[in-house]
This record gives C-alpha cells, structure tokens and sequence, in this order.
C-alpha cells in the first residue's frame, strides 16, 4: 500500500499474517488468520489487541485552555479532574456534530484524540478557536487498545497502575497515557505510547495469548454495543440529541447550568435538550432472519410502503448476538420499542423490530 501511512505496529501486523486495509489514509489491518468472528469473540471473552494509531492525539496547554476549548464543545471541561476522561464531541453553528472525541487531563495539559478522518478538519477548528493556547499534534505516539474482561490481568504486568482504574481514569505509567476505556462496549485500555516502543509492547502481550483484532472486529464490537460511528451515525447534519448523546452534555453546560451554553449550536442542541426533543432519532433494530441491514438500507413504516420514513446508518452481524443488527434514524413519533419497521434488501422487504441499544450489554468497570 505505497499510497497508504503506516503506523509504528504495522511491521507487526505484516508478521502476523494480517489482511490489509486502506482506511482514512492509513494501512490498518482488517483481520488476521483467526479472522473477525474469532477476533471480536476474543474480545468479549477474553483479551484483544487492537492497533488505533491512526486516530489523532493532540495536546492543548496555556491558562485557560479548559475555558477555552468549553467554547467549542458542550461538555464541562473547565470540571474534569486530573487523571480523568470525558467523551464529547466539537458542534457546528447548526447545532450538529463535526466530530466526537475522548478528553482527558494530565496536569495542566488536555489530551485529545480525535478520528482520523478528521484529524487535520478537527486541527484547524482548534486552533482557529482557540488562539490562546497551544495545540500540537502528537505524532511522535503510536496508540495501542487493549479490550476484553482479560485486559487488566494482561496490561497490568507493564504497568500496575492499572490494576487501580475505573473507568475513564486516566495514568501515567513511565512514558505510557494509559486511559481505562475503548470503543468496544467491553472493559479495556488505551494506551498512547513513544513509537519506538509501541512494537515491543504490542507483541509482548500477543505473545501473552492477546488476540490481535482488526478493523472487522472493532466494527462489529462498535455496534453491538450501540456506539456511533462518526461520519456515518453522526455528522454535521445529526445533533447530539438526535443521536441518543444527551448523557454527554452535563447539567452545568445546560440551560440554567452555571456555564450553560456558549458553544457552536447551543440554541438548538439545548433547545432539543428539553420538551418534546428532536423530530427523529438514532434507534436500534433487529431484523428477522438472517440478512443484516447495511449502511443505506430505506425503513419503510408499512410492508407495502411507498416512500422509507428512515435509513440505516450502520449495519451487520452481531456475533455475540448471534443475528443481524442495525442503527437508523427514525421519526421519533410514531416509532416505540418492540414496533415492526421494514428494510428493503436487494428490492425485497424484510420485518425488523425497533429495540434498546446497546444491542449487548457494556461491561465497563465501574
């Protein structure tokens, strides 16, 4: 893949027999020779390695860079405590959603990481929007995830901190940013380590008996356990609250909050924080049979419907639930749990019922 970046792990990935993928730029692995199904099960069940370093790390420092970045997202920033994480997302003057990110404070320094897709969009926002501060684009790191019930008996003999995590704490162990979370639903690690170091370690815990995990298996792990997707479940023409992300936006960031609003979009994302609430709305589904619901498939209210009221936004096998799975964006009324929507598939109209996600419970420790 000559055209393609390569991460500091991918002569690892070569050794191991990985399958290739270009994604957002990158050479990334999209299985290896146990393949998908035995790569999410891994992670469910055990340990499994996943090689994320495509995704951008980024640091902001300078006094008020907390206030600052508050500017441009809905989360309390100016709240989160040393050695803690928070999800949240950077929102356009329309109230949507240019993309979702982690944040998480080491002293006085904020520490992002953003998607790959948008890696280079998310850096002009910051910058524009934050002229008071630093902000640097860390690539001299490699970011590894380490996700399963297994995972803190394998990270915790390089490094024992972790042994002491919750979820979304975050640590400092030697030259390792260890945050206890993923994007897999199970409870995990990532950890953002030097480059040089990232293949040593990498292999040390595949070594341990860690599967090592692809593209494939982070999809599928992703949407069982109901997690967007961003670019495709959200987007600058999705708002947080249509997307089901409510629980992002704190009660100090909301009307009458102590710092409520004054963010990109406020008007409307708060505004649809209360009442009635947005028009339509992220939902989970469960086809009949055995033919998944991709990106793209119409929703249709009736079998003989003419025109989709809806659409998949991501779709699949869910492996650990054994059928297909699905998120759409769907009218809020008069959509209700356990109502009978239709896909159409290949031209034929296929029964799915309308259920709570996440689609297999989380296992986030707590």
């Amino acid at each position: 893949m000559p055209d393609t970046l390569k991460t500091p792990l991918y002569p690892l990935h070569e050794r191991l027999g990985a399958s290739m993928a270009a994604f957002a730029g990158w050479a990334l692995p999209m299985s290896y020779p146990a393949g998908t199904i035995a790569e999410h099960k891994a992670a469910r069940s055990g340990a499994a390695l996943f090689d994320v370093s495509h995704m951008g790390q980024v640091e902001i420092t300078g006094d008020g860079a907390a206030e600052a970045l508050e500017r441009l997202m809905p989360q309390d920033v100016v709240g989160l405590k040393d050695g803690r994480q928070i999800y949240g997302f950077l929102t356009t003057e329309d109230g949507g959603i240019l993309d979702d990110l982690m944040v998480s404070r080491e002293g006085d320094v904020l520490r992002l990481v953003v998607n790959a897709a948008f890696t280079e969009a998310d850096l002009e926002v910051l910058r524009q929007g934050l002229p008071e501060a630093e902000v640097r684009h860390d690539t001299s790191r490699a970011l590894i995830a380490v996700q399963g019930p297994d995972a803190e008996d394998a990270l915790a003999g390089h490094a024992p901190e972790v042994r002491q995590m919750r979820f979304m704490d975050a640590v400092r162990s030697g030259s390792l940013w260890i945050t206890r979370s993923g994007y897999t639903g199970e409870d995990g690690f990532e950890i953002s380590i030097p480059a040089g170091e990232a293949e040593a370690l990498a292999s040390a815990l595949v070594e341990a008996g860690v599967q090592p995990a692809g593209l494939g298996a982070r999809d599928s792990l992703r949407l069982e356990a109901g997690l967007c997707l961003s670019g495709t479940d959200i987007g600058p023409g999705t708002s947080p609250a249509e997307a089901g992300l409510k629980f992002a936006i704190p009660k100090v960031r909301r009307r009458d909050g102590a710092r409520a609003g004054g963010f990109p979009g406020a008007t409307r994302i708060l505004a649809e924080l209360t009442g009635d609430g947005p028009a339509r709305l992220r939902m989970g589904l469960r086809p009949e049979g055995r033919a998944p619901f991709r990106a793209g498939t119409p929703i249709f209210a009736g079998e003989t419907a003419e025109t989709p009221f809806g659409h998949v936004t991501s779709g699949g096998h869910g492996p650990s639930v054994e059928g297909p799975v699905a998120m759409a964006y769907l009218p809020r009324n008069p959509p209700q749990p356990d109502s009978l929507v239709w896909g159409e598939v290949r031209g034929r109209r296929i029964p799915a019922r309308i259920v709570p996600m996440p689609f297999h419970p989380h296992a986030y420790r707590r």
